[in-house]
């Protein structure tokens, strides 16, 4: 099935671009401690840990309902109809509604995205926009998402940076269409590499999204050395939190499953605010989709857990 494929993808794009780093001091041991957080400092102002969710299920499907009764509500979920291709008709702008009614622990409303896939940046840019469009322009002309999540990502910027370009104008194009249905929508954007990903994504007037998935694997490989050693790299290589392109705290988001329990979800969100992560989830769901379905622990273990780092 194409939910299924998507999670290979995820998995894959991470192998086959993760290179060999030195090991970050997060281990097993530690993650699974239920003690109190000793979150790093941040600036003044800036928003600690949120929780967003890919909820790669089909609309009627329970995983969908636990996150429409959960308070505090998640604060992004990612809705998934046939790998981003399916119309994303009356049923699902329905289940998208109830979703943008929650609030969040922050006080604000849960935002809800359209999943849409680009092959690295190879997928032709006019079906991209398509898939987009199946989101953003509805037959009631009302916008039932705040936005837009670009999966399968390229990490590298290109030639002459034109991979990063080929974002920033698919950026642009989300912003564009929503301010024409509708002049007060933010317009979110995320890109998902599900690795580290080039700082000239983030350069100031070429920026390609507000949001990066940084991580996106299991909780082995994240609390052993799967972890990279930052969320961003540059030209001349080496990783880093990244912290300097991102004023708000809130750029980049961690995704990990195969999580073995509770505790160790616990963890798992504090190592990721401590790596710089805005937005974080974790589930004991495993591959071929970790996104599917509910973690025993339920959602609201998690918002109120992210809501105390910070």
């Amino acid at each position: 099935m194409a939910r299924a494929v998507k999670a290979l993808y995820a998995v894959l794009v991470t192998s086959l671009l993760a290179a060999p780093a030195p090991a970050v001091t997060a281990s097993a041991g530690t993650a699974a401690e239920g003690a109190a957080p000793a979150p790093r400092p941040r600036i003044s102002g800036v928003r600690g840990l949120e929780i967003g969710v890919p909820a790669y299920a089909r609309a009627g499907d329970p995983m969908l309902g636990d996150l429409v009764a959960t308070t505090p509500a998640a604060s992004v979920v990612v809705l998934n109809p046939g790998n981003g291709d399916a119309p994303f008709d009356a049923r699902w702008q329905a289940r998208a509604d109830a979703l943008r009614a929650g609030t969040t622990a922050t006080g604000e409303k849960t935002k809800v995205l359209g999943y849409v896939h680009t092959d690295h940046g190879h997928r032709d840019i006019a079906a991209v926009k398509d898939s987009v469009d199946n989101y953003l322009k509805t037959r009631d002309g009302r916008l039932h998402v705040d936005g837009i999540f670009f999966d399968v990502v390229s990490r590298d910027c290109g030639p002459a940076d034109t991979t990063r370009d080929h974002y920033a104008q698919l950026r642009a194009y989300v912003q564009d269409t929503m301010n024409e249905a509708d002049p007060t929508a933010a317009g979110l954007v995320v890109d998902n590499p599900g690795t580290a990903i080039a700082d000239c994504y983030l350069e100031p007037g070429h920026r390609t999204a507000d949001v990066f998935v940084t991580y996106e694997d299991t909780y082995a490989a994240y609390t052993g050395g799967g972890w990279l050693g930052g969320n961003v790299f540059g030209a001349s290589g080496g990783y880093r939190a990244g912290a300097e392109l991102d004023p708000t705290g809130t750029a980049f988001w961690h995704l990990v499953h195969a999580v073995p329990d509770a505790a160790a979800m616990r963890g798992t969100l504090r190592t990721a605010f401590d790596r710089g992560a805005g937005y974080a989830y974790a589930t004991e769901t495993l591959m071929p989709n970790p996104w599917d379905a509910s973690p025993s622990w339920k959602y609201r273990s998690q918002t109120e857990y992210a809501a105390t780092l910070g």
